[in-house]
């Protein structure tokens, strides 16, 4: 493998609104961002992703962009962002942003010209279709529920969106539109970004005869996906963008990608792949209902192991995935893959030896290295998310009771990541001196940064130990190319593997997530404990040195290098 400069590095994920609050009005800023660079760097944080910052209106959380030349009012000034690029550099720090192509808000110039002249030439910049039969052009579902087209007053035309009305998608087949993207995305290479995290972009390439298909809901409509998942030549659109902006900046792009077609990764992050990376959603979609959040279903601890174990040797000699356990979308890890017995300090830190040492690049999402949790919020009108109000709107269709519903959005809204970031116990989480846009989660008191920094067995610290032992010039080169080797796939309750790098070295990750200890036969010549989530380094190389066994605790893991 050809390496490259974010091979080793470690990400984490700012969900710009609920970080900071530097001018109490409530809303995370740049410059709540700037009072925190030092945080991040001792934490030993290499790239920062910033979810959209861009001038919107903020229907869907920024993701619906009205000026991709603009920062919005609410973060602050290109002036201060200007500033963030100067501050990360001078801490050799990387800075990643979002990119949202797929689709653009509807206040945005290309549209609102659209709508005055749908056959002109910015009406060729979005899909306008008429209806059929008095009904919409095709059957799709959007991801927020609702049919995809939307009706334009006074017409017998219908737009696309995939996901909110105020979100029409973009026509990519239309190559002046494709010039006015990467003219967009050079613009904000040119100052200094370091890549971009790439928003939904499977998306993009259509079916522009947009068939419909069998149904798969009461609703008649059959979910958008259907139609990605059968349309080819999206690889042309990804090559053309990477030829004509990221490969010009030797950038760092991270894909997110769902629907990828069976056999394709070597496409998206082999060594001439679309992308430097692309996200492992392979857990995440375990949960997934068939029909919406209302029968989805817990992660069981096998299946999990399995997945990921599948994940990570899929990736084996063709690139790397991002590994995460959370993002701004998806409910927190602690409150998703820990068992009720393990949601603990000590439980947070045994998925953080799981998931921090596999191979590839791992990005943390704000929040998880002190062990932030799902927000039990008591009634839905607290909610903010497009997404969490439809959900549970679908939930009480399908039979369930308003707690039961509350208690769905509860476990899977995109909420559970957004509400703001615990600083400290005083007022508000430290977040901000005047009132958050989002509810703060109660437990601040209990989980903060404050508090955690004055204590060297929080879920901070360790997070700090691993991230060193990762970045280690011992270690680097094992934990960075050392292939990842199952490993105790006969156990129960144990996730355990091994690191093995080219030059010999090899080191065993162990985790025992059952309520009962586990004994295992150390497999090779023992040579050092590099660390314990229990704090047991010493009593565990004493049991490995008398007997080659090591016994863990219930929720206890241990990190291991074998001669």
């Amino acid at each position: 493998m050809k390496k490259q400069w974010w091979h080793d590095k470690v990400a984490y994920q700012i969900y710009p609104k609920s970080f900071m609050d530097a001018n109490g009005d409530g809303i995370g800023d740049i410059q709540g961002i700037l009072s925190k660079l030092d945080y991040l760097k001792d934490l030993g944080i290499d790239i920062l992703w910033l979810s959209p910052i861009y001038q919107s209106p903020f229907v869907d959380q920024g993701y619906d962009i009205s000026d991709y030349y603009k920062i919005g009012e609410e973060f602050g000034t290109m002036e201060e962002f200007d500033r963030l690029l100067e501050e990360t550099k001078k801490r050799d720090m990387y800075l990643v942003m979002d990119l949202v192509v797929n689709h653009c808000s509807d206040r945005h110039e290309w549209f609102q010209k659209a709508l005055k002249d749908p056959y002109g030439p910015y009406g060729d910049y979005f899909y306008f279709r008429k209806g059929k039969d008095g009904k919409a052009p095709s059957n799709y579902r959007s991801y927020f529920g609702g049919s995809t087209w939307e009706p334009v007053p006074g017409t017998d035309l219908y737009y696309l969106h995939f996901f909110a009305k105020e979100q029409p998608d973009l026509n990519w087949e239309n190559p002046k539109l494709r010039r006015e993207i990467y003219k967009m995305i050079n613009w904000w290479l040119d100052k200094g970004l370091a890549g971009f995290r790439i928003d939904a972009i499977i998306n993009i390439k259509k079916d522009i005869n947009f068939p419909s298909y069998e149904p798969d809901g009461e609703d008649g409509l059959v979910h958008c996906t259907k139609m990605v998942e059968n349309v080819e030549g999206v690889d042309e659109f990804l090559e053309e963008m990477k030829r004509e902006t990221f490969q010009k900046h030797h950038s760092f792009t991270v894909g997110e990608v769902f629907n990828m077609k069976k056999g394709a990764l070597e496409e998206f992050i082999g060594e001439q792949g679309h992308f430097s990376t692309i996200f492992d959603f392979s857990a995440h979609e375990l949960g997934h209902g068939k029909h919406g959040w209302y029968d989805s279903k817990p992660v069981e601890f096998k299946e999990w192991r399995k997945t990921l174990f599948a994940s990570q040797l899929e990736a084996q000699g063709i690139g790397f995935k991002a590994n995460i356990i959370e993002n701004h979308d998806e409910a927190r890890g602690a409150s998703r893959y820990l068992p009720d017995y393990a949601r603990n300090e000590k439980g947070k830190k045994l998925l953080a030896t799981t998931t921090l040492l596999l191979r590839g690049i791992p990005f943390l999402y704000q929040g998880q290295e002190i062990g932030m949790t799902n927000w039990e919020c008591p009634d839905i009108s607290l909610y903010d998310d497009l997404n969490t109000k439809d959900q549970y709107q679908e939930a009480l269709k399908a039979g369930l009771t308003k707690e039961e519903a509350l208690q769905v959005c509860h476990d899977n809204s995109r909420d559970n990541a957004r509400t703001p970031m615990q600083w400290s116990s005083r007022e508000n989480a430290g977040f901000t001196s005047g009132r958050p846009w989002l509810c703060v989660n109660p437990n601040y008191r209990e989980i903060n940064v404050e508090e955690q920094e004055g204590r060297e067995d929080s879920v901070l610290a360790y997070y700090k130990k691993l991230i060193s032992l990762r970045k280690s010039e011992e270690f680097r080169e094992t934990f960075t190319y050392g292939n990842f080797v199952p490993a105790y796939e006969d156990t129960e309750s144990v996730f355990a593997y091994y690191r093995v790098s080219e030059n010999g070295k090899k080191v065993l990750v162990a985790a025992n997530y059952g309520k009962e200890p586990v004994t295992l036969e150390i497999q090779g010549e023992p040579e050092k404990i590099l660390l314990s989530n229990a704090q047991r380094e010493s009593t565990l190389a004493k049991e490995i040195r008398n007997k080659g066994t090591i016994t863990l605790e219930s929720c206890e893991g241990a990190v291991l290098s074998l001669r």
